[in-house]
């Protein structure tokens, strides 16, 4: 007989997150649906929430005024982000789309700012997750100058794996060709053509609507 999983929900997001089960449930407990293609939040919005994503996949990306877009990164089931705007108390500069239907915990801006002011681990929690996304961000930089299409597209698909930035994710990846190549930068037919090397070296199987990480560790050297 099959059993069915339950959905992910705000209350699993938090106790999986490092900073939440030291605290006892301090959080405001709130959640958003965003649809595919929908925002959740706009450059130039004014900060109220930090979030956390339940369950989905969102892409952290900043457009021009001409229309062009450079996507900064995925933000996949277990992640919290926008601390770094709500710290600096200035308007976003990013904007936040879903890639997929997604559920976002929402986390008062009130209630962010008595973690910070109140509790040691929490502050510990931000110093290393900041910390983490710099370094990552500065291998991106990197990979976009230095390393081929394929590095690039394996890079990637080991940041959905971080295992303190993004720790609820499974190695199979319901995520499709165009979403990675979203979160990768780079044309829908490169990054085709990459995934099909990086199936013929045993790192990943294309499947229908996803993908399944064959090798982890060897997605992780393949950009070392």
């Amino acid at each position: 007989m099959l059993v069915k999983l339950a959905s992910p929900n705000i209350t699993a997001l938090l106790k999986t997150s490092a900073w939440f089960p030291v605290l006892g449930d301090a959080a405001q407990q709130k959640e958003v649906d965003v649809p595919q293609g929908g925002a959740l939040c706009r450059r130039g919005d004014t900060p109220v929430h930090w979030y956390g994503a339940i369950d989905g996949l969102l892409k952290w990306t900043v457009t021009s005024d001409n229309g062009r877009s450079v996507t900064l990164g995925g933000l996949s089931a277990g992640s919290w982000f926008g601390e770094g705007t709500l710290l600096r108390g200035v308007p976003r500069t990013a904007d936040i789309i879903a890639l997929r239907p997604s559920r976002v915990a929402l986390l008062p801006v009130d209630t962010f700012d008595w973690l910070h002011a109140t509790q040691r681990s929490f502050d510990h929690f931000l110093l290393r997750q900041i910390n983490e996304r710099m370094h990552w961000f500065l291998g991106n930089f990197t990979a976009h100058h230095l390393l081929d299409t394929d590095s690039q597209v394996a890079r990637a698909l080991a940041g959905l794996f971080h295992p303190f930035l993004y720790p609820g994710m499974d190695r199979h990846l319901q995520i499709s060709q165009e979403e990675i190549a979203n979160l990768t930068g780079v044309s829908r037919q490169r990054c085709n053509a990459a995934l099909k090397r990086l199936q013929e070296a045993g790192i990943l199987q294309i499947e229908y609507g996803g993908i399944t990480v064959l090798d982890l560790p060897g997605l992780r050297r393949y950009v070392e």
